[in-house]
């Protein structure tokens, strides 16, 4: 699962290099063929004409009031009822096998296409759409004569027609198709992820769900505002015009709401609960703008300038200011080193920049200004938002990961406390009665030795040495169950290791071994004197006995972060994981004789003494045990 998002990210970038592409080699065609034409003639329709026409009336072709115009010209003024215009464009030579001529914007509600001789395009849509896209063929005997392009102006603005190309009419198809069809292709994958989200969604673990869900709305409604903003599907299925308005104001409705709660979900609710408050309204006012949309589809857009200005004008508003919320926020989040908010803020920055400038540059020109650049800011921001869930879902899995091991640690390390509560309570009820018959025993065996023939005293002292074996168990499993709870002191960390020196130089020597000491000054902890040297007496020869021909052993202990670390360094014969896991556990012993019980003990007396003790080992690189302690005063 932690891959899902990482992939979902590589096919929208795979998806873009695709697209571009086909944009940058749109297919081969000869651009110096084609002609451009910048300027033409405007009128405003004088009426007084059959509706239904083949060419234009009369009045029309010889009118003296032609005005000329370009892109940045505005129209005259609208006589009193003028609801129609004229636009003439020029035909120059036509060269090409099949002529034709590509409007790539033409802005009208209704548009109607003539030459002087017959009808060339009719549009009459039921719908308020005003971008169209016009590829007109034309006859060789057009060349000449001019177009005439009959439209119904819902607003006055400049550029009523633009980027007027005459060329070869399978060179125009080709910049026709691939102009749009970019949109809809990125759109259309976007729509396709979503969706595919979608249905994940019902296989994720709740914990990822709403994130999940946020995001898919995400992406789903940035996909259909792509594909449904582009006049290319008005234009090819303009029977289905108003069914892919309702598509974009829904996609618009619902991208807001879902973008400010996965905000909130990956980075918080902002500075004193803004991004909260902010993803309240928005969902409400989504909420009331869908029921407005349902209001001007139920009423046959007979309100239709306030369904505009709540859903256009002030919506607008608020995203500038929803967008420049979250940014301020994501840089905050940015300056304390927050990864994911560099993620974040880089794709928002670009996103959020693009959308501000076009729509302040949108009202300036008195929403005039054809949105393009916002469906790229759009791209790499989504994509930002499929990286931070990434990590997010990542980071998840780290710590379900690490609370695993963490549970296996404390599921360890409660069995190993289960095992030594059973241990140390049959310690406390077995041990007393066991040791004062092996006292007995002992006693009598020494007076049958002194009586026994001296072929028979080697037999009785072998088995005094094994019941001084037996004895010397039960005082460890005495001292496992009582590990020094009493005649507790200050310990001189000091004093006890120059005892212990002296009991174990000898036993060090004895396996050509040395002891070297490196005890700092000053170092106290509480405990009882005698369990404290049986711990380190037991350690330190368990590393006397891993001698391989003469080694040496170094205990250093010091102060750190207010604790006493004692570590014991050996160069003896060392240990695998797999011992190392094991050690402790009674009667494992890497000794022929050994039980086991000595490094139990210890671990038992270290604990009672609220200390830990770790080993570290290499085979054939020695052993060190790490002994932590807490400090006390003098």
């Amino acid at each position: 699962m932690r891959t899902l998002p990482k992939t979902i990210a590589v096919l929208i970038g795979v998806m873009i290099i695709i697209f571009l592409c086909i944009k940058a080699f749109p297919g081969e065609k000869d651009e110096a063929a084609a002609v451009e034409v910048g300027s033409w003639q405007f009128l405003w329709d004088p009426g007084g004409w059959e509706q239904g026409s083949v060419t234009p009336p009369e009045r029309v072709l010889h009118s003296p009031d032609w005005i000329a115009m370009d892109e940045e010209s505005m129209p005259p003024s609208r006589p009193l009822g003028a609801a129609w215009a004229w636009v003439r464009i020029d035909i120059p030579q036509l060269d090409w096998p099949i002529p034709a001529v590509l409007i790539e914007k033409a802005y009208a509600r209704n548009v109607v296409v003539y030459t002087e001789y017959r009808e060339l395009f009719d549009s009459h849509r039921q719908y308020r759409y005003a971008m169209n896209e016009l590829l007109l063929p034309l006859r060789a005997e057009d060349a000449g004569s001019s177009v005439y392009i009959r439209l119904q102006l819902t607003e006055e603005r400049s550029g009523i027609v633009q980027n007027i190309v005459f060329g070869s009419f399978y060179e125009l198809l080709t910049v026709y198709l691939t102009k749009d069809m970019l949109d809809i292709m990125l759109g259309g994958s976007f729509v396709l992820i979503g969706v595919v989200m979608l249905i994940c969604a019902l296989f994720l673990h709740r914990s990822y769900v709403q994130a999940w869900l946020s995001l898919s709305f995400v992406i789903l409604s940035i996909g259909l505002l792509v594909a449904t903003y582009s006049p290319f599907l008005f234009t090819l299925y303009p029977e289905y015009g108003r069914m892919l308005q309702l598509l974009f104001d829904v996609g618009l409705f619902a991208l807001l709401p879902s973008f400010l709660y996965f905000f909130q979900l990956i980075f918080g609710k902002g500075y004193k609960n803004s991004i909260l408050y902010l993803s309240r309204f928005q969902l409400g006012y989504s909420f009331f703008c869908l029921l407005l949309l349902l209001g001007n589809v139920l009423t046959n857009e007979r309100f239709f300038s306030v369904y505009y200005l709540l859903t256009t004008t002030v919506l607008g508003g608020l995203m500038i200011v929803e967008l420049l919320t979250m940014l301020v926020c994501s840089v905050v989040y940015s300056l304390q080193k927050n990864k994911d908010a560099w993620i974040f803020n880089a794709g928002l920055a670009v996103f959020a920049g693009v959308g501000v400038f076009e729509l302040f540059r949108y009202y300036a020109t008195e929403e005039q200004y054809d949105l393009y650049w916002w469906k790229w800011g759009m791209v790499v921001f989504v994509i930002s938002l499929i990286v931070v869930l990434g990590r997010r879902f990542a980071e998840t899995h780290n710590q379900v990961l690490q609370y695993s091991k963490e549970l296996e640690m404390f599921n360890n390390e409660l069995q190993h406390a289960e095992k030594m509560e059973i241990i140390s309570e049959l310690a406390a009820s077995v041990a007393h009665e066991v040791r004062n018959p092996l006292q007995v025993t002992r006693g009598f065996l020494q007076l049958l030795g002194e009586r026994s023939a001296s072929s028979d005293k080697a037999y009785i002292d072998m088995a005094l040495d094994e019941l001084d074996r037996a004895s010397g168990i039960i005082t460890d499993f005495l001292t496992f169950a009582k590990p020094g709870a009493e005649n507790i002191k200050t310990l001189s960390i000091a004093e006890e290791f120059r005892h212990i020196e002296g009991v174990l130089t000898p036993l060090a020597s004895i396996h050509h071994g040395t002891i070297v000491m490196d005890i700092a000054p000053d170092l106290y902890v509480k405990g009882n004197s005698s369990k404290f040297k049986q711990a380190f007496i037991n350690m330190i020869k368990n590393s006397i006995e891993a001698f391989q021909d003469e080694g040496q052993i170094t205990i250093a202990a010091s102060k750190e972060n207010g604790e006493i670390v004692i570590r014991i360094r050996d160069d003896g014969v060392g240990m695998g994981p797999e011992e190392l896991k094991r050690l402790g556990e009674p009667y494992f012993s890497n000794k022929t004789k050994g039980t086991g019980l000595g490094l139990m003990v210890t671990f038992r007396i270290i604990e009672a003494m609220q200390g830990t003790l770790k080993f570290s080992s290499e085979k054939g690189a020695g052993t060190e045990a790490t002994i932590r302690l807490p400090e006390a005063s003098e």
